[in-house]
């Protein structure tokens, strides 16, 4: 191929060597210093690009089809603020294991700290967030330059998909003209046609990515394994808790460690294995954040053993109860990153968590007590039948999350907000036989992007999009709904408009003076007119059946429907708290 100048050459050999390594779609941010990449990205017949005016919406995005696909959607943007508008994204894509690709554009290092206009530090932007970073050279048409050049982003793509996978940071310097426009004096060592046989492999690249990463999958040597089998086998009270995915962990293998040792499995909503066929074979228990701590469950004993899987569960009441239990807990964690905030986790185990709970099955040959699942089942059913006779009467906050989780298509991926909708899908979402994959952004449990995420989500499959958000989260990412019509993603958006911090209710500062204007903080938004500015279809709902007959009927259509349900928060808490003291009561 012939290149006009050296930038050309390089910032299509950079996408050569993405698009060799995997890459499909790149998220782009319009801007002048990034001329080369877009151009680049543009012209690539493999690529597909989603185009974003604002860089925040677009981190989020590609954050999102990472989390479906797992994989990275490389993300380039211009110098200056646009990188920075970054950083959110690559701090929850870091504290969540999410790969991410960030090719931002900067000045030529002589303009650095010069007063330029736009330019700022870009180096090392995002700190220790990521995995990898390279401060890139400034493009030339020189082979050992262009080698190092594509074995640096087939390193990149590498470490953002690793052990320890997230994000990674290739800073791109381009110095004037950033167009495709002839520059002959670029080419010191000639254009690559001209390059000698020697030089072919800069020129021309491998059959598939330029540096090949072969990802070893960690197994637990021997005397670990019968560690673990030992302490499981002794045990006649046992606990799998599954948190939020961080990949690794199947159905499968989750069924075969459940039938094995007989534990029941605390799944959270996020973990991608609360819903699915195998809840009809495998005790999978969702209802455990309304009756652990209370006095419901005050005189069960501790359990023996716990085997966890991901990340902190989301249920502050599961979280707790076993900062008390006193008993040996594992932690499967792949990365060997800490992900255990009360320190009372006994025994870290730096293995694969799909071939760690297959081994274990295969290992153990007694099981638990059948008397201390049947304790869990008790308490489930009286749960869930609770919730059911509540939902038959007045409508509150969970109810949705209730409704939303009984009636998400098969299959469907499903998207949480932070704050109250992640914590209402861990108490009142049931387990269910349906294929729905749940998301949330957990790792830093910021309520920017949300909806930005989700789309990104939707963006990488034909499965139907749900998002469940709150009216914080939907004001905060307003301008992702451009996405909807740029990006051609459909939705099911449901809108828990409370007016404000509803989450602030279960803190302390809810009893203080300050609480109204400065923590719930009103905003009495009328978030309709959303819909004409992203042609979207508003509906305000009123009642559970409305509801229901909502959703059901925009899952089935085309295009975007925010289905908009006002509640107040405090009431909200109250129903909750109400069917808490029921629950105990039962039990």
């Amino acid at each position: 191929m012939s290149y006009p100048n050296a930038n050309t050459l390089w910032a299509g050999t950079l996408v050569e060597e993405l698009v060799a390594g995997g890459v499909d779609a790149v998220c782009v941010s319009p801007g002048s210093r990034s001329t080369p990449l877009t151009v680049a990205c543009a012209q690539h017949p493999d690529l597909r690009v989603y185009s974003h005016l604002d860089e925040r919406a677009s981190a989020f995005f590609a954050l999102g089809r990472a989390k479906r696909t797992g994989k990275p959607t490389p993300l380039v943007c211009t110098s200056g603020t646009a990188a920075a508008n970054y950083h959110p994204a690559v701090i929850e894509a870091s504290q969540s294991g999410v790969p991410l690709l960030v090719l931002t554009a900067d000045r030529p290092p002589e303009l650095t700290d010069s007063g330029a206009n736009q330019t700022i530090d870009q180096e090392k932007l995002y700190g220790d967030a990521v995995r990898f970073y390279r401060d890139m050279p400034e493009p030339e048409a020189e082979p050992r330059k262009v080698r190092m050049l594509r074995t640096t982003v087939a390193r990149a793509l590498a470490n953002s998909t690793g052990a320890d996978p997230g994000p990674v940071h290739l800073n791109c310097r381009f110095r004037k003209p950033l167009e495709p426009t002839p520059v002959p004096d670029d080419h010191r060592d000639g254009v690559p046609e001209d390059w000698a046989d020697g030089d072919r492999l800069a020129a021309d690249g491998r059959d598939g990515p330029f540096v090949t990463t072969a990802q070893g999958a960690g197994q637990l040597d021997d005397g670990a394994l019968s560690e673990v089998v030992s302490a499981t086998e002794r045990a006649d009270r046992g606990l799998v808790v599954a948190g939020p995915a961080d990949g690794g962990l199947g159905a499968d293998a989750l069924e075969a460690l459940a039938g094995a040792t007989g534990f029941p499995v605390l799944a959270d909503p996020l973990s991608d294995l609360r819903f699915g066929p195998h809840t009809e074979r495998a005790p999978v228990v969702g209802g455990y954040d309304a009756y652990l701590g209370t006095d419901a469950a005050a005189d069960w004993p501790d359990p023996e053993v716990v085997l966890r899987f991901g990340a902190s569960p989301t249920s502050k009441p599961l979280r707790h109860s076993l900062r008390d239990a006193d008993c040996r807990q594992f932690v499967v964690a792949p990365s060997g990153r800490w992900t255990e905030a009360t320190f009372t986790a006994s025994d870290l185990l730096v293995a694969d968590p799909d071939a760690t709970a297959r081994a274990v099955a295969n290992g153990v040959r007694e099981r638990g007590d059948p008397a201390w699942t049947e304790r869990f089942r008790r308490a489930e059913q009286a749960h869930w039948e609770i919730v059911a006779d509540a939902l038959a009467g007045e409508y509150w906050e969970g109810g949705v999350l209730a409704d939303v989780a009984r009636l998400a298509p098969d299959p469907a991926t499903v998207f949480v907000s932070n704050s109250m909708p992640v914590r209402d899908l861990d108490r009142f979402g049931e387990p269910r036989e349906a294929d729905l994959t749940v998301l949330g952004n957990r790792g830093a449990s910021g309520i920017d992007g949300v909806t930005s995420t989700a789309l990104g989500a939707g963006s990488a499959t034909d499965d139907p999009l749900v998002l469940v958000t709150g009216d914080l989260a939907y004001y905060h990412d307003m301008n992702g709904l451009l996405a909807l019509s740029r990006c051609g993603v459909d939705a099911t958006i449901v809108l828990v408009d409370n007016d404000g911090g509803g989450i602030f209710h279960m803190l302390p500062i809810a009893d203080h003076d300050t609480f109204e204007d400065q923590f719930v903080t009103p905003h009495g938004l009328d978030f309709e007119p959303t819909g004409d500015l992203y042609g979207l279809a508003f509906e305000r709902v009123e009642t559970r059946e409305g509801f229901r007959d909502a959703f059901e009927r925009s899952v089935e259509s085309e295009g975007t429907q925010v289905l908009s349900v006002s509640f107040d928060a405090a009431e909200s808490h109250a129903r909750r708290d109400a069917l808490g003291r029921r629950l105990v009561d039962a039990l």
